[in-house]
């Protein structure tokens, strides 16, 4: 990976959320790759974790603080004084958004708003990669993928919290970035992640490991509504793509790009229960309908990503099978074995994804 090694080896980055699911994974690869990483998140979690279970509490720097904390967290990115930073950060779930409406707001959206103020206020040059969602699109579900120009919507509290976001961005963009050189931006889109480690609450490959590790029956909603699956490596190393590519610039960049699945991976949520049969002896579920009254969740939501493939050469390479496939193994592997620490086999698991890419004429894996 020189491309990745030659963007971040000795360099020193700030990752915000880094003790969730793809914070965590984001963190263990770049730890691989040399990087020097702090890691900002204000708590663990989700019980069991996969920032504790890939021993990050032993690899990489840790301040735990909450991203609206805006003078403390200023003070740590000015005193850690980063190259990059990846801000992953929020409230990520749907139903909690629907829950916990104004908490979702104040994590995503002035989280977002203080993380660029930090930018700001560095004396230094810095790229900054900060992370939204699929879901600011103004989902129309139509069968094919929004571009990165399609409307900005937020129909519910969490898009509408993401969607806030972008608009915090772009204003500090606009207003303080433009003509700054040594300030550099770019936003990554993604969205319906899955792998090993995920053990966030109302998602559905968590919801059912945990069943069926238990030989209970796990309670599906919505098991005919369709999602593009991704393997969690997919958009990191875009992340990482788009890190690289902004790292070249001399100029300000401030535009978003998409990261998602290969066209044909959109498969219900019953098909992602059936491929992960192949692997798991006993698969039990019913389906548990929510009123969509009171939540409503959109049944397709679809990327195009040829931006990100024009401009620095990204695309997915792993099919529906293959993401089910590490991901129900990784799961496995945890469940099956007595020692918890499962950093050796993501280790493995980057490395193979590491390699697939190269086979498959990646540009940031030769």
């Amino acid at each position: 990976m020189k491309e990745f090694e030659s963007a971040y080896k000795g360099k020193k980055i700030i990752i915000t959320g880094h003790t969730g699911f793809k914070g965590s994974w984001l963190s263990l690869w770049l730890a691989q790759l040399g990087a020097n990483v702090l890691g900002i998140s204000d708590r663990l979690v989700t019980s069991p974790s996969n920032y504790k279970t890939s021993n990050l509490d032993k690899i990489i720097e840790t301040e735990w603080l909450d991203i609206i904390e805006s003078e403390k967290l200023i003070s740590i990115i000015t005193k850690f004084s980063p190259d990059y930073i990846f801000h992953l950060a929020a409230q990520p779930i749907v139903y909690t958004a629907y829950k916990n409406p104004i908490e979702t707001y104040k994590t995503n959206s002035l989280g977002t708003a203080n993380i660029m103020e930090g930018i700001r206020q560095l004396d230094k040059r810095v790229i900054g990669i900060i992370i939204t969602s699929d879901k600011v699109y103004d989902n129309l579900e139509w069968s094919w993928g929004y571009r990165e120009y399609d409307k900005i919507g937020g129909k519910d509290p969490y898009s509408a919290s993401k969607g806030m976001a972008e608009l915090a961005i772009r204003s500090y963009v606009e207003s303080f970035f433009k003509n700054d050189d040594s300030k550099i931006i770019g936003i990554g889109r993604a969205g319906n992640v899955i792998g090993g480690g995920d053990w966030a609450e109302n998602r559905i490959i968590p919801d059912c490991v945990k069943a069926w590790s238990k030989n209970e029956i796990v309670r599906v909603r919505n098991p005919n509504s369709t999602r593009p699956w991704q393997h969690v490596l997919e958009p990191l190393s875009g992340y990482l793509s788009l890190g690289s590519y902004l790292n070249k610039k001399e100029k300000q960049d401030g535009s978003a790009y998409n990261f998602g699945p290969k066209e044909d991976q959109d498969r219900s949520v019953s098909d992602l229960i059936n491929e992960m049969q192949k692997y798991w002896d006993k698969v039990n579920w019913e389906s548990d309908q929510l009123d969509d009254k009171k939540f409503k969740e959109a049944k397709l939501l679809k990327l195009n990503c040829d931006k990100s493939l024009e401009v620095f050469n990204w695309r997915p390479i792993l099919s529906f099978e293959e993401t089910i496939k590490l991901t129900a193994e990784w799961y496995k592997t945890y469940y099956d074995s007595l020692d918890d620490n499962t950093f050796n086999l993501s280790v493995k698991q980057l490395n193979y994804y590491s390699d697939t890419a190269k086979l498959r004429g990646l540009k940031w894996a030769q």
